[in-house]
């Protein structure tokens, strides 16, 4: 995903608190000790990772938090960083019926919350972002989806590429991320991963520095 000659990936990474039916989110938990892992594991070349922020599992309630977070990585960057690199979001987010990981390619302009969000908010059939009209509308990430996902299942990982993020918190902050991305020049992906109880912590770790590498790699 790298250009011609040396380049910087710089990726931000955020993950979600506790919600309705989940009380430990192994999200919060995997990017609270992102850091750590990757210092004692070693980044790859080439990669730098940037904030890791733990967003609360709400939509238009916690809109103004997440554009903060995706702001002050735009404007933090620093001069070498913007002129010979790129930026990715990286967002993590729990599946808790899923067995495996999922690579989303994109997210749909509607809000349908099968369950109030941390701030009580359960829209049905709600445009995400209104001035984007239909709520059929759909937003892309830029990343080759196909080749992360060929990259991390020779590593060993059961993963697949999804085209359906849910209508929860999860599609929500996915389809501002997008949009912002695209006004930024910048590039957004969205995972889902299953519970600690179906994958273990350790091999989730494992994989989401995998990913980094993968993300990091010139295609």
């Amino acid at each position: 995903m790298g250009s011609e000659g040396p380049s910087v990936v710089t990726v931000h990474v955020t993950g979600f608190k506790k919600f309705h039916g989940v009380s430990e989110n192994p999200t919060e938990i995997i990017v609270r000790n992102l850091k750590g892992f990757m210092q004692k594991k070693g980044l790859p070349e080439g990669l730098v990772l940037g904030s890791c922020n733990v967003l609360e599992t709400a939509g238009e309630g916690a809109v103004p938090q997440l554009y903060e977070v995706l702001q002050l990585a735009v404007t933090g960057q620093n001069k070498e960083t913007s002129e010979r690199g790129q930026i990715i979001w990286l967002h993590l987010g729990v599946n808790s019926g899923a067995t495996r990981f999922a690579i989303e390619n994109q997210a749909v302009n509607e809000a349908t919350f099968r369950c109030p969000d941390e701030m009580g908010w359960k829209p049905q059939r709600a445009p995400v972002v209104t001035s984007d009209g239909s709520i059929s509308r759909v937003r892309e990430t830029s990343l080759p989806v196909s080749e992360i996902v060929k990259g991390l299942s020779k590593m060993g990982y059961d993963v697949m590429p999804s085209d359906d993020a849910g209508r929860f918190v999860c599609n929500f902050v996915y389809y501002h991320s997008l949009r912002f991305a695209e006004h930024n020049r910048i590039k957004s992906l969205f995972v889902h991963v299953p519970l600690f109880l179906t994958i273990d912590e350790e091999t989730q770790m494992e994989f989401v520095a995998s990913l980094l590498k993968v993300l990091a790699s010139p295609h």
